[in-house]
């Protein structure tokens, strides 16, 4: 099967690799799945992919999978790619602020790295 792809997903640092490795087998195959669908659908419908209100740029997935909830934090770049940062299981309706910090964060230091890299520096 010949899919196109709308979009290309980078992993920034470690922080989702770290989260990925405390995922049961079922979880996993359900985060890529979401992931897969974000990659090769145009329009993401918000159930999948959700902006956080108050942080421009700042993104989370949203990961249903036995019976729990998970977000990965993101942002897009140039468009046609998203940046995943960290990811946690969500255990109440509120979406920790400690996480949401961590996430703005790293997007921060993303962008920061990357004009440093187009810079030369």
């Amino acid at each position: 099967m010949n899919r196109t792809f709308y979009r290309q997903i980078v992993v920034f640092e470690n922080h989702f690799k770290e989260f990925r490795k405390k995922l049961d087998r079922e979880t996993l195959k359900k985060v890529y799945q979401v992931l897969t669908l974000i990659m090769a659908t145009e329009v993401i419908p918000k159930k999948f992919l959700k902006h956080i209100v108050g942080i421009p740029g700042l993104y989370e997935i949203r990961v249903a999978a036995n019976r729990n909830l998970f977000r990965i934090f993101c942002c897009l770049d140039e468009g046609k790619i998203i940046i995943l940062f960290n990811g946690f299981q969500k255990k109440t309706r509120k979406t920790p602020v400690k996480e949401i910090e961590v996430a703005e964060k790293l997007m921060k230091k993303y962008f920061e790295t990357k004009e440093q890299n187009e810079n030369g520096e």
